[in-house]
């Protein structure tokens, strides 16, 4: 059995003693003797500060840190914590570390790391002089002033084994912050909850001060679009602006689960913005990104990447809000976390599945009938038991869904998922220009909402616009690559390349649907019509037997009256790759 790899993104330690050989010749035992001493405060530390020893050999430690923040904080410690120590030792047992930090991605094998970030940490405390540190630009970057720590840059260092030279920076000390008394945490509120802190221009040039403000106040407005989001105002954000602050002490004053932070670095005609989405209570990195763009157009370069980093990181908080509710016990979940949970059984297209999330949706409207979310999702489901579950009546089941998709909407009409879901609702019922107008509606209120380009790509592909759709479809997927409801965009992917005629990339979009999704059956039928249309007819015959045996219940319900065709033509198209494929009327 091959071993498990696992990568991740994480705050990289490398550690050693200068001079420890010579120690060693001078005196072996009182050598062992001080080493265990300093390696017993240098493991609490480590400890202390959320880390987890990955690698020790003789007098070398390499250890990982969730964040930035802990790993610095955590090197400074230790320096501090040795020279005391030395402080009592006798000269010959002084011991003096070497350190270097490092944030990028690794390899974890049986716990040990692996990778060029790792390699990079420990050139880096190659470079540091006994009793100090070096980092690279990209901890100086994410550190921002938040620490109590001074920087000097060492400027870009060739080293070994590492194609491209390390911008190197030293680090000391600068003194402990000034204790203030600690605010009251602000409770939070019943949505996931965003601070988007002032981007630091690391460079200090007063002419890209505005810059950097720009992004950030950019990316508060387009993340205050998403209905689905608290975020807080710009002024009370910029309050921290040039303050050495902790991303903990920020959750609890601003009451926000989730941090936005960044830098600003400009060399020459280039700009280099890096930005990370951090965890308030426990500090943990959930996404970071790097954009690197030619200056040329200031203003556009701005809109650019503010885009760039609100469509990143607001699925990204969606996905680890479902996380967060599938790791609560269900008899404690507010109207938030049964929302949550439901849209985590609508990932799976199952009976089963399908009657959990109803289940959690119409609790989360028992908890608060006053929340669009419960009624739009319950939509949802209740629309997707009707598409080949277990929902006999589907003119009734699409009334009902109707019917609470219009008091989500009714509850906010400024709710852009509420909007997106009634425009499947009324597709599902054939009004295609009534889905159509809500879709476009929702995507006024939300430009960058997922959903919202999905039901437009729906409702002009069944209305006789494939080419267009499939374009709308395409900016959903990049918009949200873990859309609880990513099947049904798949699937509408795999119709427009069918009616746009381009038959070997249905199959194929087809093959990827069954690959993600093997247990749902829409992918195999446009599969079987398109093998039929391009003449593969043992292909075809055996790719129907799969469709119907996936779901024999549905299929005849699927080629008479579920899909929603705008146009006779395209329905009688489909019929008839299916017909070439083998099946008779």
């Amino acid at each position: 059995m091959a071993e498990r790899v696992e990568r991740r993104l994480t705050t990289i330690l490398a550690a050693d003693i200068a001079g420890y050989s010579r120690l060693m010749r001078a005196d072996e035992d009182g050598t062992l003797a001080a080493l265990t001493a300093c390696r017993a405060i240098v493991d609490g530390l480590i400890a202390g500060h959320r880390g987890r020893i990955a690698n020790t050999a003789g007098d070398s430690v390499l250890a990982e840190f969730p964040s930035v923040a802990d790993g610095l904080s955590c090197a400074l410690a230790i320096q501090a914590a040795i020279a005391k120590h030395n402080e009592l030792a006798s000269p010959g047992q002084q011991m003096r570390f070497r350190i270097g930090l490092h944030l990028g991605d690794v390899l974890i094998r049986d716990g040990d790391l692996f990778g060029d970030a790792v390699n990079i940490a420990a050139r880096l405390q190659a470079l540091a002089e006994p009793g100090g540190i070096c980092v690279s630009a990209a901890v100086r970057e994410h550190v921002g002033t938040r620490l109590a720590a001074s920087f000097t840059d060492a400027g870009a260092q060739r080293v070994k084994n590492i194609a491209d030279p390390v911008h190197v920076f030293r680090v000391a000390a600068s003194g402990p912050a000034q204790p203030s008394e600690r605010p009251t945490a602000l409770p939070l509120p019943d949505k996931p909850s965003v601070a988007v802190l002032p981007f630091t221009n690391m460079g200090g040039d007063p002419e890209r001060e505005f810059f950097a403000d720009g992004i950030a106040e950019d990316v508060i407005t387009a993340l205050s679009r998403y209905p689905s989001l608290f975020v807080i105002a710009r002024n009370s954000c910029f309050t921290y602006k040039g303050r050495p602050v902790d991303v903990k002490e920020i959750g609890r004053e601003l009451g926000v689960r989730y941090v936005l932070e960044g830098t600003l670095r400009k060399s020459g005609n280039r700009i280099r913005v890096t930005a990370q989405l951090v965890e308030a209570e426990t500090g943990r990195h959930v996404w970071a990104e790097r954009y690197d763009r030619d200056l040329v157009d200031i203003f556009a370069v701005q809109d650019e990447i503010a885009e760039a980093v609100t469509v990143a990181v607001a699925p990204v908080i969606a996905d680890a809000e479902l996380h967060r509710a599938i790791r609560r016990p269900p008899g404690s979940l507010d109207a938030w976390g049964a929302f949550q949970r439901g849209l985590w059984h609508m990932k799976s297209f199952s009976v089963h599945e399908n009657a959990e999330a109803q289940k959690f949706f119409q609790r989360c409207i028992e908890l608060d009938p006053n929340f669009a979310g419960g009624y739009w999702g319950l939509a949802w489901a209740q629309l997707h038991a009707g598409a080949g579950l277990q929902s006999r009546d589907l003119v009734e089941t699409q009334s009902s869904a109707e019917k609470l998709a219009r008091r989500a909407v009714a509850l906010n009409e400024a709710d852009a998922e509420a909007r997106s879901s009634l425009a499947f609702t009324l597709l599902m019922r054939g009004d295609h220009r009534g889905a159509l107008a809500e879709a476009q509606h929702a995507l006024a209120l939300s430009p960058n909402l997922a959903a919202a380009h999905g039901e437009k790509g729906a409702a002009l592909i069944f209305s006789g616009c494939p080419t267009e759709g499939l374009a709308a479809l395409q900016t959903c997927i990049r918009l949200d690559p873990h859309d609880p409801l990513l099947r049904v965009r798949l699937l509408h992917k795999t119709t427009a390349f069918y009616l746009c005629r381009d038959y070997k990339v249905a199959v194929n979009a087809a093959d990827d649907a069954i690959r993600s999704y093997p247990d749902y059956p829409g992918p195999y039928r446009w599969r079987a019509a398109a093998l039929g249309q391009l003449g593969r007819s043992e292909a075809a015959r055996e790719a129907l037997k799969e469709a119907i045996a996936i779901a024999p219940a549905t299929f005849d319900m699927f080629v008479r009256r579920l899909v929603p065709w705008m146009r006779p033509e395209d329905h009688a198209h489909m019929l008839e790759g299916l017909r070439k494929a083998g099946w008779h009327d």
